[in-house]
C-alpha cells in the first residue's frame, strides 16, 4: 500500500457534516482501507492518508484539505509481529499519530497478551489501538516527543539498541513542529 508513492502525505481536512464521512466511506471500493481520524484538540479537523484522499476524489466527495504533512516526518516503531500483519499500513498508522497529535508511534503488545511490562492503566491516553485486517488488535503508544520516545522504549526495552536507534532518528523533536488547527 503505502510503496505506491516516493513521497506519500497525510491530509488533514474538514468536511461540511460528519455523517457525511460515513455516507463517502460506503461509496468506497470494498477491498480499499480507508481511514480518517479527527484530529484531537479541534472540532471539525480530520487527518487522512493519501490513498483516502486519492479514493475521495474519484468519488466527488466535498471535502476541504486545511494542510498536508509528509508521511516521512511521522515515524512508526513496529514490533515483529506487527510488521508482519502492518507493514502495509505505516500511513494509517501514521494518520492515528498526527490525530493524537504524536510525532511517533510503537507498538507496544496485542491486545490479549498476559503483560505488556506496564500498566496502561496509569496514563491511558499516551495508548491507541489499530486493528489489522487479519483481525488482531495491537495496542500503540503515542508520543508527543523524541525524549519522550526514547525514555519509555529504553525502560520497556532495556535499552535494545534498535528501539534506541529509531527513538533518537525521529524525525520532529516535537508535536509543536506539527500542523496546528484552533
Amino acid at each position: 500500500m503505502s510503496g505506491r508513492h516516493l513521497m506519500n502525505r497525510l491530509f488533514y481536512f474538514t468536511i461540511e457534516d460528519e455523517s457525511m464521512l460515513a455516507e463517502s466511506f460506503a461509496k468506497l471500493e470494498r477491498d480499499f482501507f480507508a481511514v480518517a481520524y479527527k484530529v484531537d484538540g479541534t472540532e471539525d479537523v480530520f487527518i487522512t492518508t493519501q490513498e483516502t484522499k486519492e479514493a475521495f476524489d474519484r468519488h466527488d466527495v466535498s471535502f476541504t484539505v486545511l494542510a498536508e504533512e509528509e508521511t516521512s516526518r511521522v515515524a512508526v516503531f513496529h514490533s515483529a509481529l506487527s510488521q508482519e500483519e502492518l507493514g502495509d499500513y505505516d500511513d494509517s498508522l501514521k494518520a492515528l499519530a498526527l490525530a493524537r497529535r504524536a510525532v511517533a508511534i510503537a507498538c507496544v503488545g496485542r491486545n490479549g497478551d498476559k503483560d505488556l511490562g506496564f500498566d496502561l492503566s496509569t496514563s491511558i491516553g499516551k495508548y491507541t489501538y489499530f486493528t489489522a485486517p487479519a483481525g488482531h488488535t495491537y495496542i500503540w503508544r503515542v508520543f508527543g516527543d523524541r525524549t519522550e520516545a526514547s525514555d519509555f522504549l529504553d525502560k520497556l526495552t532495556a535499552g535494545h539498541k534498535e528501539a534506541m536507534e529509531w527513538a533518537e532518528a525521529i524525525p520532529l523533536e516535537s508535536s509543536d513542529e506539527l500542523q496546528t488547527f484552533g
